[in-house]
């Protein structure tokens, strides 16, 4: 799908045609499309493919005059429960006729900020200033991600508290799964945007290089946001183990406690029903004797687990 926008009032407003300073937002394109696209804007064909990889990573790379930036952004699975969050690479194209081309498998116009009439903080036309707003939106939506994450931690947390089942387990580690690709992909994305400082492969005015260094820290933060809630949650996923492999260990050492209390009554019963002459076997009060010396063995025995602390 091919949607194109063209810049208006301080916002974007969609257009049927093609024209200078427009934006051409392509989601899960059909390869036609992505041949059409590519004769008419002379854009290499490579450039509309490569975003479409689902693990390229973040780089900028300039053939025949067309930039192409890839950046990994965050994605939110609302439909699949195991993995919550992972990352995704979007093209960002500039090409030669004063366009700009963003190209992803998904739909990530809010990520980008690319909703008509909602980029109410870019001012310019500029193409520099609309991916250095991009890339702020990334990072800002990393950071909402994150907090959402360390809210779904402490969520299963207190179930694991309560069920102590590997579910919950289970959960943590998918949530770890999902810090694990953010952590990748913030990184990917730092070098990416440190390269654009520190060449001219994207023309930056002095103040579009301050915007870019803002983006690098706010990008840095979400990178230790996600090592630290990454630990955390190793920690606390060992410690659940620890006390589940711990609580496993108290319920059979109790059954085990109980097996050999039981054994001393079942073992006496043994002995009396073997057709031999047994004790007291001609006392009108042999089953209470024998029944009273059960109990009489198995309180003993009970007083000396209590006693060694072994229930």
């Amino acid at each position: 799908m091919i949607n194109i926008l063209k810049w208006s009032e301080n916002k974007f407003i969609p257009t049927d045609k093609i024209e200078r300073h427009c934006l051409i937002n392509v989601t899960n394109p059909e390869k036609s499309e992505l041949q059409k696209l590519s004769n008419e804007m002379l854009i290499p064909f490579d450039f509309l493919t490569d975003p479409l990889d689902i693990d390229e990573r973040a780089r900028a790379e300039v053939e025949d005059g067309v930039l192409l930036i890839i950046l990994r952004v965050p994605k939110c699975n609302e439909s699949d429960s195991e993995i919550p969050f992972t990352t995704i690479p979007v093209g960002i194209i500039l090409t030669k006729k004063d366009t700009i081309v963003t190209i992803c498998s998904s739909d990530v116009t809010e990520i980008l900020d690319l909703c008509i009439g909602g980029t109410k903080s870019i001012s310019t036309i500029k193409r520099s200033s609309i991916v250095l707003h991009m890339f702020l939106k990334t990072a800002m939506f990393y950071l909402k991600y994150l907090k959402k994450i360390n809210n779904l931690t402490g969520g299963v947390s207190k179930e694991l508290h309560k069920s102590m089942k590997n579910e919950e387990l289970i959960k943590l580690l998918n949530i770890e799964k999902s810090l694990v690709y953010f952590t990748t992909s913030l990184k990917s994305n730092e070098l990416m945007m440190e390269r654009l400082l520190k060449t001219k492969v994207l023309k930056l005015s002095c103040e579009d290089k301050d915007k870019l260094e803002d983006v690098v820290i706010d990008n840095k933060q979400a990178i230790e946001m996600a090592n630290i809630y990454s630990d955390i949650l190793s920690g606390m996923m060992d410690a659940f183990a620890s006390v589940i492999s711990n609580n496993l260990n108290i319920v059979m050492k109790f059954l085990t406690s109980i097996t050999i209390i039981l054994m001393i009554p079942t073992l006496i019963a043994s002995i009396y029903g073997m057709n031999i002459e047994v004790p007291f076997e001609h006392s009108p009060n042999a089953f209470l004797i024998t029944m009273g010396i059960s109990f009489v063995l198995s309180g003993i025995g009970v007083l000396i687990f209590l006693k060694n602390k072994w229930f």
